[in-house]
Order: structure tokens, then sequence, then C-alpha cells
């Protein structure tokens, strides 16, 4: 096999060489055909998450077909497709499992950041969190939806039923729970980099009422907003563009540092809240729906050894929509 391994926090991937793989017990082995490109990864590449593993395999958007079974999986078979996500283990004992919050797992296994992702020609997964994809989709489609989709749908449950949603940052997770909520009858107001008048087209282009800077006020309060962007600084803002009751959710795994607010911004029983990972009943349960909602995913293709571009690509910010890595 061959992937892409980060070696050293900082510094480019290095298109590597490796043995291949034998799933464990539990594991399954999958040839990958498409991997999404996600902040996420520029967070492990420039170690603003805790505790990192180097060398690692970055990528946790993954669509592949299993080449090989460990002998304890169930469920599964040769040559399914399947999509591999962030959350890619957890311990099923601590509190947190036992509440059927395993978001929240005390000692979980993130896949591109503490095992092998899918930056990569094969990947091995723990088989209990791999979805079955069936055989509708373009690969490189459906990848961003295994992150970007997901932390997306998770995010605008916590946010609440209200119509009016300001979504903050409109990349690859906005762009496709755009869609998502215009499907459910909600009006969408999409905020970008001020000046950036080629997203708020974008944004307009998938049928968003409203896109302006995130430094302009909307033209009406909002229900509830969804902040994507890393930038700590839109949270006052935020706050003060929804409603009384209204609730503002942090959907990043990271942010940089939330400026001091006046405490009328979270008076009137506004909400700030954050969402952490993912379930496996998310995934399901989004998956499920997605062949109904219609979602069309903007992707912009790289071949898997292109890697280090398209994360530079991301980071300028060069491209609507999601980055896709191909093999």
């Amino acid at each position: 096999m061959h992937a892409m391994v980060l070696n050293q926090i900082g510094t480019d991937l290095v298109w590597t060489e490796l043995p291949d793989r034998l799933p464990g017990p539990a594991e399954i082995r999958v040839q990958v055909l498409a991997c999404g490109v996600c902040r996420t990864d520029l967070h492990v590449v420039d170690g603003e998450l805790p505790d990192p593993r180097v060398p690692i395999i970055p990528g946790h958007e993954i669509v592949g077909r299993i080449d090989a079974l460990g002998k304890e999986v169930r469920g599964l078979s040769i040559g399914q497709r399947v999509g591999i996500p962030w959350l890619g283990h957890t311990c099923g004992f601590c509190p947190y499992c036992r509440m059927k919050r395993e978001n929240l797992c005390d000692h979980p296994l993130f896949t591109g950041y503490t095992r092998d992702g899918g930056f990569a020609t094969a990947t091995l997964a723990d088989a209990r969190f791999a979805f079955p994809l069936g055989e509708i989709g373009d690969d490189a489609s459906l990848a961003p939806l295994l992150c970007a989709g997901l932390i997306g749908w998770r995010a605008l449950d916590i946010a609440g039923p209200g119509k009016n949603l300001g979504l903050y940052g409109f990349g690859a997770a906005a762009h496709i729970l755009a869609q998502v909520a215009r499907w459910q009858g909600r009006s969408v107001f999409a905020f970008t980099r001020p000046g950036d008048l080629a997203t708020q087209d974008f944004a307009r282009s998938l049928h968003a009422t409203w896109a302006g800077g995130s430094d302009e006020r909307p033209p009406q309060l909002l229900d509830a907003a969804i902040i994507f962007a890393t930038v700590g600084d839109l949270v006052p803002l935020a706050l003060q563009a929804v409603r009384k009751g209204g609730r503002v959710v942090c959907a990043g795994i990271h942010m940089s540092d939330i400026p001091r607010f006046p405490y009328r911004l979270l008076w009137e029983e506004r909400q700030l809240l954050s969402v952490a990972n993912l379930t496996r009943q998310d995934g399901l349960d989004f998956l499920r729906l997605v062949p109904q909602m219609n979602i069309v995913t903007r992707v912009t293709r790289y071949p898997l050894q292109q890697a280090n571009q398209a994360l530079a690509d991301l980071r300028a910010g060069r491209f609507d929509g999601a980055a896709v890595l191909l093999t």
C-alpha cells in the first residue's frame, strides 16, 4: 500500500510505501476509493489538536470497498462499499458510552488523528464504525458526507427546529447543511469572510435567503446560528444575530479563543453550545435520508499524491465546497 504520511507536525505529508496490513479480529481492510480533505486534517497537520500522534496517515472522510474481514466481523462482506468517519472506535464501558453518548467517550480513537486514516490506497477500520453506503452515488461526492455532512447534521439537531438558520463559514459542511436545511423548509442566512463575494454567490446558488460578510447583521434575527469557521471572534457576532431564546452552536473541533463579551449578548435565555464528534446513530440517521434530500456536493478532485496541494488550497480558500483525494 501507499500513503501520504505526516511524519512531523507542521511539515508536508510524504508519499510512502508501506507493508500491506491485515485486519484484527474486529476490523476490516478497505481499499480506498476517495477520501475527503477536511479542515480537521489541517488541525492535525498544524498540531492544533492535543496529544498528536506521529507518524500518522490523515483523512477521515473515507469511501472504499472491503477487501479483507477480521474473523469476528459480522454483517459486512468482501466488495461492499462503506464509509469510514472521524469517530473510529469507542470503549463501550465508560459513563458516556453507557449513556449512549459515545461521541463523548473517555477512550476514543479518531480516524486520521489517533489511528491511521484514508490518505492512502488502503486502511484498516473498526468494523462497528463503518457505514454501508450502497451503490447509489459517486465515490467523490459521497466522501464529504462522512464528516462535513455528519457534523453539520448533528449541529443542526442541536440548533433546534427554528426556521431562520445562520451559517458562519460557508465551506464544505455549510454547503451540505444549507441543502439539508432547505429540504427541511428552513431559511438559510450565509456568512462568509468579509468581501468574499464569490462564496456569497455560491451560497445564493444553493438558495440561501441572504448571504453577506460575517461583519454584517442579517436582515432579521435568527432562530439559531451554527459556526463552522474556526474563528472565536464570531461567537459574539452570532449571539448578536440570534433572537431571544436563540442558540449559537460551535461546530468545529478547534476554534481560536473566544473574546470577552458583555453578558447582555447571552442574556434573555440565549444559549451557546458546542458539538463534539458524532455517534453511529447520527451516521445511520443522516445517511438513510441522504437519497431523499437530493444533496449535491461540490467537490474539487485531486490525485492522492497531491494531498499537500489540496490542504494548501483548503487553507487558502481556493475552492468552494469540498476537496477530495482519489486513489
